[in-house]
């Protein structure tokens, strides 16, 4: 809660627009975080947020400070929200607009879930490495030390070190092969070129 909100929620009822714009700032991001999970557009949870305090401006002097003025704003929110799907229903235009928010919102999640997949195969990939051809490919290739580096990290010659390479991206390659997940390829063709 915000402090000294009964104070500032009176000054605001009384006019005071430095109060308002405490308000503001206070509860804006929450409104806006509740608008963009409705919504999935920026766009649209913008302007309904500037749309939520302008009728709490509007309204300012009947606001009573003993009740609950989050439940007020997420009420006036939520309102708004279902006042836009009703006009969307009626208007082609704004239909397509949260249409499009919500399909982007879908592909956002779908890619996210994707590169965690392929993010799971890789390692599980790496993991059917012998021990230390493992250790290897992950310091030369997943932290970029040199062959040199690792040779003197590890006690060992740096042909060595080169052959557990190759060998760890011929097998990571032909582990990959095996599925079907074109994606996961890609992502490896980035990691061990």
């Amino acid at each position: 809660m915000l402090e000294n909100e009964t104070a500032l929620l009176e000054k605001m009822a009384a006019g005071d627009k430095d109060a308002f714009q405490a308000i503001y700032y206070h509860y804006a991001p929450r409104i806006y975080g509740k608008l963009l999970k409705l919504l999935h557009s920026e766009d649209l949870a913008t302007e309904l947020l500037q749309e939520v305090f302008i009728v709490v401006w509007q309204k300012h002097t009947l606001i009573d400070p003993t009740r609950s003025f989050r439940s007020y704003l997420f009420k006036i929110a939520d309102n708004l929200a279902i006042d836009l799907f009703r006009k969307a229903n009626r208007s082609t235009l704004l239909l397509n607009r949260l249409l499009e928010a919500s399909i982007d919102h879908y592909t956002h999640t779908e890619e996210r879930l994707e590169q965690k997949e392929n993010a799971f195969l890789l390692q599980k990939a790496i993991d059917a490495l012998p021990p230390q051809r493992k250790l290897v490919f992950t310091l030369c290739k997943l932290e970029g030390k040199s062959h040199d580096e690792v040779s003197l990290l590890l006690g060992i010659s740096p042909s060595t070190v080169n052959n557990h390479v190759v060998k760890a991206t011929r097998f990571l390659r032909e582990y990959l092969a095996g599925h079907p997940d074109i994606a996961g390829m890609i992502l490896l063709y980035f990691i061990i070129k």
